[in-house]
């Protein structure tokens, strides 16, 4: 018989750490974009010194914390906050339903770093490596 608890035990940091990461990988191209216009080259990179531009750099520095593992914690809370702030000004004037306004993904992430904020970086994180060090 599978002692289910004592699995789940085991995996769940390093479960936590690939969620961590894939967000990750999945969120950096949304900055890449609006910094440096890839992997969409079509459209132009924007001004960094505008909201967009902010925008921009939190996702794309701010992913690159969160790849590593490193400040997880205060890291997921400015962009769990970001990505609240995008939901209600690109979003929300566009309708109710995250499904029709376009706005899922902005509301996904707002709650996956959220849950980063309260988890951590899990087994595979910059952070849990500096902290077994001290």
């Amino acid at each position: 018989m599978v002692d289910f608890e004592s699995l789940s035990s085991r995996l769940s940091p390093r479960l936590l750490s690939i969620l961590r990461i894939v967000t990750a990988f999945l969120f950096i191209p949304h900055g890449a974009q609006k910094l440096f216009g890839v992997p969409d080259t079509t459209k132009a990179s924007i001004e960094l010194f505008s909201l967009m531009g902010l925008a921009g750099a939190l996702e794309f520095f701010g992913g690159l914390f969160i790849l590593c593992g490193l400040f997880t914690r205060p890291v997921a809370f400015l962009l769990s906050g970001q990505m609240a702030f995008a939901y209600f000004i690109a979003h929300a004037p566009k309708g109710f339903w995250p499904i029709l306004n376009g706005g899922e993904l902005a509301v996904l992430y707002c709650f996956v770093f959220l849950y980063l904020v309260s988890a951590g970086g899990g087994a595979w994180s910059l952070d849990r490596l500096f902290r077994s060090r001290s």
